[in-house]
Protein backbone atom coordinates (compact mmCIF):
# COMPACT_ATOMS: atom_id res chain seq x y z
CA UNK A 1 0.00 0.00 0.00
CA UNK A 2 1.27 3.30 -0.72
CA UNK A 3 0.09 7.01 -0.24
CA UNK A 4 1.26 10.36 -1.10
CA UNK A 5 0.77 13.89 1.15
CA UNK A 6 1.94 15.73 -2.61
CA UNK A 7 4.96 16.24 -4.68
CA UNK A 8 7.79 18.39 -4.54
CA UNK A 9 8.20 21.51 -2.47
CA UNK A 10 6.17 24.02 -0.73
CA UNK A 11 4.57 20.60 1.30
CA UNK A 12 3.37 22.33 3.85
CA UNK A 13 -0.38 22.83 4.31
CA UNK A 14 -1.76 26.39 3.24
CA UNK A 15 1.95 27.03 1.78
CA UNK A 16 3.97 26.77 4.39
CA UNK A 17 7.40 25.35 4.28
CA UNK A 18 8.12 22.01 5.43
CA UNK A 19 11.08 20.63 7.01
CA UNK A 20 11.07 16.68 7.07
CA UNK A 21 14.00 15.03 9.84
CA UNK A 22 15.19 11.53 8.85
CA UNK A 23 16.23 10.11 12.88
CA UNK A 24 14.88 11.26 15.99
CA UNK A 25 17.87 10.86 18.21
CA UNK A 26 20.56 13.75 19.46
CA UNK A 27 20.97 15.67 15.56
CA UNK A 28 17.97 14.71 14.23
CA UNK A 29 15.42 16.13 17.03
CA UNK A 30 18.25 18.43 18.00
CA UNK A 31 17.50 20.33 14.61
CA UNK A 32 13.80 20.13 14.74
CA UNK A 33 14.12 21.24 18.39
CA UNK A 34 15.97 24.67 17.17
CA UNK A 35 14.14 25.19 14.15
CA UNK A 36 10.72 25.40 16.17
CA UNK A 37 12.51 27.92 18.37
CA UNK A 38 12.94 29.87 15.34
CA UNK A 39 9.93 29.93 13.36
CA UNK A 40 6.48 28.83 14.91
CA UNK A 41 4.17 26.24 13.52
CA UNK A 42 2.22 28.72 11.54
CA UNK A 43 5.59 29.57 9.41
CA UNK A 44 7.40 26.24 9.10
CA UNK A 45 5.80 22.28 9.62
CA UNK A 46 8.17 19.84 11.13
CA UNK A 47 8.12 16.24 10.22
CA UNK A 48 10.21 13.44 11.96
CA UNK A 49 10.55 10.47 11.40
CA UNK A 50 12.21 7.68 13.51
CA UNK A 51 12.27 3.63 12.70
CA UNK A 52 12.54 2.60 16.67
CA UNK A 53 10.52 3.39 19.88
CA UNK A 54 12.08 6.19 21.43
CA UNK A 55 13.85 9.58 20.57
CA UNK A 56 16.39 12.06 21.97
CA UNK A 57 18.02 9.32 24.40
CA UNK A 58 21.82 9.00 25.26
CA UNK A 59 23.34 6.34 23.73
CA UNK A 60 26.72 6.87 25.38
CA UNK A 61 24.32 5.93 28.87
CA UNK A 62 23.39 2.49 27.45
CA UNK A 63 26.58 0.82 28.87
CA UNK A 64 25.77 1.96 32.71
CA UNK A 65 22.33 1.26 32.30
CA UNK A 66 23.44 -2.00 31.00
CA UNK A 67 25.85 -2.50 34.32
CA UNK A 68 23.39 -1.26 36.67
CA UNK A 69 24.78 2.29 37.35
CA UNK A 70 21.88 3.55 35.76
CA UNK A 71 18.80 2.01 37.67
CA UNK A 72 16.44 2.82 34.54
CA UNK A 73 15.80 3.23 30.78
CA UNK A 74 13.77 6.34 31.32
CA UNK A 75 16.47 8.23 32.49
CA UNK A 76 18.70 8.42 29.57
CA UNK A 77 15.78 9.79 27.29
CA UNK A 78 15.94 13.67 27.55
CA UNK A 79 12.98 14.48 26.03
CA UNK A 80 9.98 12.17 25.34
CA UNK A 81 8.07 11.85 21.48
CA UNK A 82 4.89 12.90 23.96
CA UNK A 83 7.17 16.51 24.73
CA UNK A 84 8.28 16.78 21.20
CA UNK A 85 4.76 16.76 19.92
CA UNK A 86 3.61 19.16 22.27
CA UNK A 87 6.10 21.56 21.09
CA UNK A 88 4.67 21.31 17.16
CA UNK A 89 6.50 18.90 15.52
CA UNK A 90 4.97 15.99 14.16
CA UNK A 91 7.09 12.85 15.38
CA UNK A 92 6.34 9.64 13.50
CA UNK A 93 7.54 6.35 15.82
CA UNK A 94 8.27 3.01 14.24
CA UNK A 95 8.38 4.77 10.75
CA UNK A 96 11.39 3.69 8.90
CA UNK A 97 12.36 6.20 5.63
CA UNK A 98 13.38 3.73 2.33
CA UNK A 99 14.25 6.29 0.09
CA UNK A 100 15.03 9.71 -0.82
CA UNK A 101 14.00 11.35 -3.69
CA UNK A 102 16.02 14.16 -4.14
CA UNK A 103 14.82 15.67 -7.43
CA UNK A 104 11.19 15.75 -6.90
CA UNK A 105 12.30 16.78 -3.11
CA UNK A 106 10.23 13.90 -0.87
CA UNK A 107 11.03 10.60 1.25
CA UNK A 108 9.52 7.76 1.14
CA UNK A 109 8.49 6.03 4.19
CA UNK A 110 7.15 2.61 5.21
CA UNK A 111 5.70 2.09 9.34
CA UNK A 112 7.29 -0.65 10.65
CA UNK A 113 4.57 -2.73 11.85
CA UNK A 114 2.33 -2.38 9.01
CA UNK A 115 4.67 -2.19 6.15
CA UNK A 116 2.27 0.66 4.66
CA UNK A 117 4.14 3.57 2.57
CA UNK A 118 3.68 6.98 1.57
CA UNK A 119 5.80 9.78 0.24
CA UNK A 120 6.36 13.19 1.95
CA UNK A 121 7.04 16.31 0.58
CA UNK A 122 9.68 18.33 2.10
CA UNK A 123 11.56 21.94 1.29
CA UNK A 124 13.98 21.64 3.86
CA UNK A 125 15.92 18.24 4.90
CA UNK A 126 17.90 17.19 7.49
CA UNK A 127 19.33 13.29 7.27
CA UNK A 128 20.34 12.32 10.61
CA UNK A 129 20.87 8.46 10.56
CA UNK A 130 23.16 7.86 12.82
CA UNK A 131 25.38 4.72 12.72
CA UNK A 132 25.11 1.19 12.97
CA UNK A 133 27.43 -1.42 14.89
CA UNK A 134 29.83 -3.46 12.81
CA UNK A 135 28.70 -7.09 12.09
CA UNK A 136 31.59 -9.21 11.49
CA UNK A 137 30.66 -11.28 7.95
CA UNK A 138 31.05 -14.89 10.18
CA UNK A 139 29.01 -17.73 10.77
CA UNK A 140 26.94 -17.34 13.73
CA UNK A 141 26.77 -13.61 13.90
CA UNK A 142 23.18 -13.42 13.77
CA UNK A 143 22.66 -16.07 16.25
CA UNK A 144 20.88 -15.80 19.49
CA UNK A 145 22.26 -14.13 22.13
CA UNK A 146 24.67 -12.18 20.08
CA UNK A 147 24.16 -8.59 20.50
CA UNK A 148 25.06 -5.04 19.43
CA UNK A 149 24.65 -2.05 21.38
CA UNK A 150 24.03 1.01 19.47
CA UNK A 151 20.31 2.06 20.48
CA UNK A 152 17.52 2.21 23.46
CA UNK A 153 16.16 -1.19 21.92
CA UNK A 154 19.39 -2.89 21.56
CA UNK A 155 20.41 -2.17 25.00
CA UNK A 156 16.58 -3.58 26.15
CA UNK A 157 17.37 -6.96 23.86
CA UNK A 158 20.29 -7.45 25.94
CA UNK A 159 19.01 -6.88 29.22
CA UNK A 160 16.28 -9.36 28.44
CA UNK A 161 18.97 -11.84 27.42
CA UNK A 162 21.06 -11.14 30.55
CA UNK A 163 17.71 -11.84 32.98
CA UNK A 164 17.03 -15.45 30.74
CA UNK A 165 20.42 -16.35 30.29
CA UNK A 166 21.60 -19.67 32.66
CA UNK A 167 25.32 -19.37 32.43
CA UNK A 168 27.35 -16.34 33.45
CA UNK A 169 30.10 -16.45 30.52
CA UNK A 170 30.12 -13.51 28.46
CA UNK A 171 32.70 -12.81 25.02
CA UNK A 172 32.88 -9.08 24.16
CA UNK A 173 34.36 -8.95 20.65
CA UNK A 174 36.55 -5.72 20.43
CA UNK A 175 38.19 -3.65 22.91
CA UNK A 176 37.14 0.13 21.57
CA UNK A 177 35.14 2.16 23.35
CA UNK A 178 31.90 0.22 23.39
CA UNK A 179 33.76 -2.62 23.81
CA UNK A 180 35.47 -1.87 26.87
CA UNK A 181 32.60 0.10 29.24
CA UNK A 182 30.69 -3.22 28.05
CA UNK A 183 33.12 -5.79 29.41
CA UNK A 184 33.01 -3.46 33.11
CA UNK A 185 29.14 -3.24 32.49
CA UNK A 186 29.12 -7.59 32.39
CA UNK A 187 31.70 -7.21 35.24
CA UNK A 188 29.35 -5.38 37.35
CA UNK A 189 26.11 -7.86 36.29
CA UNK A 190 28.86 -10.90 37.84
CA UNK A 191 29.55 -12.32 34.51
CA UNK A 192 33.16 -14.15 33.49
CA UNK A 193 34.23 -12.04 30.73
CA UNK A 194 36.75 -12.81 27.93
CA UNK A 195 37.47 -9.45 25.47
CA UNK A 196 38.66 -10.67 22.14
CA UNK A 197 40.63 -8.10 20.16
CA UNK A 198 41.97 -7.94 17.14
CA UNK A 199 44.39 -5.19 18.07
CA UNK A 200 47.48 -5.64 19.77
CA UNK A 201 46.34 -3.56 22.99
CA UNK A 202 42.69 -2.43 24.08
CA UNK A 203 41.40 1.68 22.89
CA UNK A 204 43.32 1.48 19.36
CA UNK A 205 42.46 5.18 19.88
CA UNK A 206 45.38 5.39 22.16
CA UNK A 207 48.65 4.69 21.22
CA UNK A 208 50.10 0.96 22.28
CA UNK A 209 52.14 2.19 25.39
CA UNK A 210 48.89 3.95 26.85
CA UNK A 211 46.86 1.04 25.44
CA UNK A 212 48.74 -1.43 27.79
CA UNK A 213 48.04 0.71 31.03
CA UNK A 214 44.49 0.06 30.25
CA UNK A 215 45.09 -3.76 29.53
CA UNK A 216 46.74 -4.17 33.13
CA UNK A 217 43.73 -2.97 34.95
CA UNK A 218 41.20 -4.61 32.60
CA UNK A 219 42.97 -7.86 33.94
CA UNK A 220 43.14 -6.18 37.24
CA UNK A 221 39.47 -6.65 37.32
CA UNK A 222 39.44 -10.13 36.42
CA UNK A 223 38.57 -9.34 32.82
CA UNK A 224 40.45 -11.84 30.28
CA UNK A 225 42.18 -10.06 27.57
CA UNK A 226 42.90 -11.92 24.02
CA UNK A 227 44.24 -9.16 22.01
CA UNK A 228 45.90 -9.49 18.31
CA UNK A 229 43.85 -12.54 17.93
CA UNK A 230 40.91 -12.31 15.09
CA UNK A 231 37.88 -13.83 15.85
CA UNK A 232 36.78 -16.70 12.66
CA UNK A 233 33.22 -17.75 13.67
CA UNK A 234 30.47 -17.69 16.49
CA UNK A 235 29.21 -21.44 17.47
CA UNK A 236 25.71 -22.03 18.20
CA UNK A 237 23.78 -24.91 19.82
CA UNK A 238 20.80 -27.51 19.02
CA UNK A 239 19.03 -24.72 20.63
CA UNK A 240 20.45 -22.28 17.96
CA UNK A 241 21.89 -19.84 20.85
CA UNK A 242 25.34 -18.90 20.62
CA UNK A 243 27.50 -21.00 22.78
CA UNK A 244 31.24 -20.18 22.14
CA UNK A 245 33.43 -17.43 19.87
CA UNK A 246 36.17 -19.16 17.79
CA UNK A 247 39.81 -17.62 16.69
CA UNK A 248 41.94 -19.36 14.79
CA UNK A 249 44.07 -21.17 17.79
CA UNK A 250 41.00 -21.51 20.49
CA UNK A 251 37.25 -21.56 21.39
CA UNK A 252 35.94 -19.08 23.98
CA UNK A 253 32.67 -20.60 25.52
CA UNK A 254 30.02 -18.06 26.02
CA UNK A 255 26.21 -17.75 27.01
CA UNK A 256 26.07 -14.35 25.41
CA UNK A 257 27.99 -12.41 22.86
CA UNK A 258 28.14 -8.38 22.98
CA UNK A 259 29.82 -7.00 19.71
CA UNK A 260 32.16 -3.72 20.50
CA UNK A 261 33.83 -3.63 17.12
CA UNK A 262 32.37 -0.05 16.35
CA UNK A 263 30.11 1.33 13.88
CA UNK A 264 29.87 2.53 10.63
CA UNK A 265 27.90 5.77 9.46
CA UNK A 266 24.74 4.48 8.42
CA UNK A 267 24.72 6.31 4.87
CA UNK A 268 22.69 3.68 2.74
CA UNK A 269 19.60 6.34 1.84
CA UNK A 270 22.31 9.06 1.06
CA UNK A 271 24.38 6.60 -0.97
CA UNK A 272 21.44 5.56 -3.03
CA UNK A 273 20.17 9.08 -3.55
CA UNK A 274 23.40 10.46 -4.88
CA UNK A 275 24.76 12.28 -1.93
CA UNK A 276 28.21 12.93 -1.83
CA UNK A 277 29.89 10.58 0.78
CA UNK A 278 33.59 10.61 1.82
CA UNK A 279 36.29 8.09 2.57
CA UNK A 280 35.11 6.87 5.93
CA UNK A 281 31.58 6.66 4.28
CA UNK A 282 29.76 9.30 5.98
CA UNK A 283 28.23 12.45 4.44
CA UNK A 284 30.78 15.39 3.35
CA UNK A 285 28.92 18.83 4.30
CA UNK A 286 30.31 22.36 4.72
CA UNK A 287 30.60 24.63 7.86
CA UNK A 288 26.95 25.02 7.65
CA UNK A 289 26.20 21.71 8.00
CA UNK A 290 24.65 21.49 4.56
CA UNK A 291 25.51 18.39 2.33
CA UNK A 292 27.88 19.88 -0.36
CA UNK A 293 26.07 20.60 -3.65
CA UNK A 294 22.79 20.60 -2.03
CA UNK A 295 21.66 24.15 -0.70
CA UNK A 296 18.54 22.49 1.12
CA UNK A 297 19.70 19.42 2.28
CA UNK A 298 21.58 19.28 5.63
CA UNK A 299 23.19 15.96 7.58
CA UNK A 300 25.08 15.71 10.84
CA UNK A 301 25.72 12.78 13.76
CA UNK A 302 26.95 9.72 13.52
CA UNK A 303 26.11 9.80 9.48
CA UNK A 304 28.93 12.64 8.47
CA UNK A 305 32.22 13.07 8.41
CA UNK A 306 34.15 16.34 10.25
CA UNK A 307 36.78 18.34 9.82
CA UNK A 308 40.12 17.54 12.10
CA UNK A 309 41.20 20.55 12.81
CA UNK A 310 44.51 19.22 13.71
CA UNK A 311 45.19 17.00 10.78
CA UNK A 312 43.31 19.07 8.08
CA UNK A 313 41.59 16.15 6.91
CA UNK A 314 38.22 14.47 7.08
CA UNK A 315 37.59 12.08 9.67
CA UNK A 316 34.69 9.89 11.24
CA UNK A 317 34.18 10.58 14.82
CA UNK A 318 30.73 9.60 15.98
CA UNK A 319 29.98 11.09 19.13
CA UNK A 320 27.06 12.61 20.82
CA UNK A 321 28.64 15.84 22.03
CA UNK A 322 29.28 16.33 17.88
CA UNK A 323 25.63 15.03 17.41
CA UNK A 324 24.23 17.88 19.36
CA UNK A 325 26.40 20.63 18.17
CA UNK A 326 25.25 19.44 14.41
CA UNK A 327 21.68 19.93 15.61
CA UNK A 328 22.19 22.81 16.57
CA UNK A 329 23.62 24.77 13.76
CA UNK A 330 21.08 22.87 11.44
CA UNK A 331 18.40 23.65 13.62
CA UNK A 332 19.70 27.64 12.98
CA UNK A 333 20.21 27.28 9.49
CA UNK A 334 17.26 25.42 8.36
CA UNK A 335 14.98 27.99 10.52
CA UNK A 336 16.77 30.70 9.01
CA UNK A 337 19.29 31.79 11.13
CA UNK A 338 23.19 31.21 10.56
CA UNK A 339 25.93 29.44 12.69
CA UNK A 340 29.11 26.85 11.31
CA UNK A 341 30.81 24.23 12.87
CA UNK A 342 34.09 24.59 12.26
CA UNK A 343 35.64 20.89 13.13
CA UNK A 344 36.94 19.06 15.81
CA UNK A 345 40.53 17.82 17.51
CA UNK A 346 39.28 14.44 18.50
CA UNK A 347 38.57 14.81 22.07
CA UNK A 348 37.06 11.43 23.88
CA UNK A 349 37.10 10.29 27.40
CA UNK A 350 36.13 6.56 29.03
CA UNK A 351 36.85 4.58 31.57
CA UNK A 352 36.92 0.80 32.97
CA UNK A 353 35.83 0.95 36.68
CA UNK A 354 37.81 3.79 38.19
CA UNK A 355 40.47 4.02 35.82
CA UNK A 356 39.96 6.73 33.82
CA UNK A 357 40.69 7.51 29.59
CA UNK A 358 40.85 10.32 27.94
CA UNK A 359 41.91 11.45 24.61
CA UNK A 360 42.31 14.39 22.40
CA UNK A 361 44.17 15.24 19.17
CA UNK A 362 46.76 13.08 17.08
CA UNK A 363 47.88 9.61 17.91
CA UNK A 364 51.88 9.16 16.79
CA UNK A 365 50.74 7.16 13.71
CA UNK A 366 47.91 9.54 12.76
CA UNK A 367 50.48 12.09 13.11
CA UNK A 368 52.82 9.72 10.87
CA UNK A 369 50.03 9.21 8.09
CA UNK A 370 49.07 13.10 7.73
CA UNK A 371 53.44 13.46 7.16
CA UNK A 372 54.25 15.28 10.44
CA UNK A 373 57.53 15.42 12.26
CA UNK A 374 57.07 15.19 16.05
CA UNK A 375 58.50 14.59 19.75
CA UNK A 376 56.69 12.53 22.09
CA UNK A 377 56.96 12.55 26.26
CA UNK A 378 55.68 10.43 28.76
CA UNK A 379 55.40 11.47 32.39
CA UNK A 380 53.61 9.92 35.30
CA UNK A 381 52.49 12.50 38.22
CA UNK A 382 49.35 12.50 40.54
CA UNK A 383 45.62 14.29 40.43
CA UNK A 384 46.57 16.31 44.28
CA UNK A 385 49.56 17.35 45.74
CA UNK A 386 51.79 13.85 46.75
CA UNK A 387 51.08 14.73 50.54
CA UNK A 388 47.30 15.22 50.37
CA UNK A 389 45.11 12.17 50.97
CA UNK A 390 43.51 10.24 47.73
CA UNK A 391 46.36 11.55 45.58
CA UNK A 392 46.67 8.68 42.59
CA UNK A 393 48.88 8.08 39.91
CA UNK A 394 47.81 9.52 36.52
CA UNK A 395 50.14 8.94 33.14
CA UNK A 396 50.29 11.93 30.47
CA UNK A 397 51.90 11.45 27.10
CA UNK A 398 52.30 14.60 24.98
CA UNK A 399 52.91 14.70 20.79
CA UNK A 400 54.51 18.02 19.73
CA UNK A 401 55.49 19.17 16.36
CA UNK A 402 58.91 18.87 15.81
CA UNK A 403 60.74 22.38 15.64
CA UNK A 404 57.50 24.20 15.88
CA UNK A 405 56.55 22.64 19.30
CA UNK A 406 52.88 22.97 18.31
CA UNK A 407 50.57 20.79 20.70
CA UNK A 408 49.88 17.65 18.08
CA UNK A 409 47.93 15.48 21.10
CA UNK A 410 47.40 14.56 24.45
CA UNK A 411 46.33 10.96 25.81
CA UNK A 412 45.87 10.26 29.87
CA UNK A 413 45.11 7.37 31.27
CA UNK A 414 44.71 7.39 35.56
CA UNK A 415 42.21 7.16 38.57
CA UNK A 416 40.04 10.20 40.06
CA UNK A 417 40.49 13.36 38.32
CA UNK A 418 42.52 12.06 35.33
CA UNK A 419 40.48 12.03 32.17
CA UNK A 420 38.92 15.77 32.82
CA UNK A 421 42.19 17.14 32.63
CA UNK A 422 42.12 16.51 28.75
CA UNK A 423 39.94 19.46 28.45
CA UNK A 424 42.99 21.68 29.02
CA UNK A 425 44.89 20.30 25.24
CA UNK A 426 41.58 20.31 23.50
CA UNK A 427 41.40 24.06 24.32
CA UNK A 428 44.93 24.33 23.46
CA UNK A 429 44.67 22.12 20.02
CA UNK A 430 41.35 24.26 19.10
CA UNK A 431 44.05 27.47 19.90
CA UNK A 432 46.88 26.04 17.95
CA UNK A 433 49.20 27.30 20.90
CA UNK A 434 52.93 25.43 21.18
CA UNK A 435 53.91 23.35 24.25
CA UNK A 436 55.87 26.16 25.27
CA UNK A 437 52.71 28.48 25.11
CA UNK A 438 50.99 25.87 27.19
CA UNK A 439 53.42 26.06 30.11
CA UNK A 440 52.24 29.48 30.73
CA UNK A 441 48.59 28.50 31.46
CA UNK A 442 47.11 29.79 34.14
CA UNK A 443 45.18 26.71 36.20
CA UNK A 444 43.23 26.55 38.92
CA UNK A 445 45.55 25.10 42.02
CA UNK A 446 44.64 23.73 45.56
CA UNK A 447 46.05 20.91 47.47
CA UNK A 448 42.94 18.67 46.82
CA UNK A 449 42.98 19.51 43.26
CA UNK A 450 46.08 19.01 41.46
CA UNK A 451 49.55 19.66 42.60
CA UNK A 452 51.63 23.13 42.52
CA UNK A 453 52.51 22.00 38.34
CA UNK A 454 49.06 20.29 37.24
CA UNK A 455 50.46 17.06 35.07
CA UNK A 456 49.21 18.68 32.02
CA UNK A 457 51.66 21.10 32.79
CA UNK A 458 54.61 18.83 33.79
CA UNK A 459 54.15 17.25 30.12
CA UNK A 460 54.11 20.52 28.30
CA UNK A 461 57.50 21.56 30.05
CA UNK A 462 59.21 18.34 29.49
CA UNK A 463 58.01 18.76 25.81
CA UNK A 464 59.14 22.18 25.33
CA UNK A 465 62.79 20.97 26.22
CA UNK A 466 62.46 18.10 24.05
CA UNK A 467 61.64 20.11 21.10
CA UNK A 468 64.22 22.54 22.18
CA UNK A 469 67.00 19.64 22.30
CA UNK A 470 65.90 18.74 18.44
CA UNK A 471 65.99 21.66 16.95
Amino acid sequence: MSMSEGRGGSGGDGGRERLVVIGGDAAGMSAASQARRLRGPDELDIVAFERGHFTSYSACGIPYWVGGDVPERDRLVARTPGEHRERGIDLRLRTEVTEIDVAGQRVRARDVDSGAESWTPYDKLVIATGARPVRPDLPGADARGVHGVQTLDDGQALLDTLARVRGRRAVVVGAGYIGVEMAEALINRGFEVTVVNRGKEPMSTLDPDMGRLVHRAMEGLGIAMVNDTEVTGLLTGPDGRVRAVTTRDAEYPADLVVLGIGVRPETGLARAAGLPLGAHGGLLTDLAMRVRGHANIWAGGDCVEVLNLVSGQEQYVPLGTHANKHGQIIGTNAGGGYATFPGVVGTAVSKVCDLEIARTGLREKDARRVGLRFETVTIESTSRAGYYPGAALMTVKMIAEHRTGRLLGVQIVGREGAAKRVDIAAVALTARMTVEQMTALDLGYAPPFSPVWDPVLVAARKATAKVRAAA
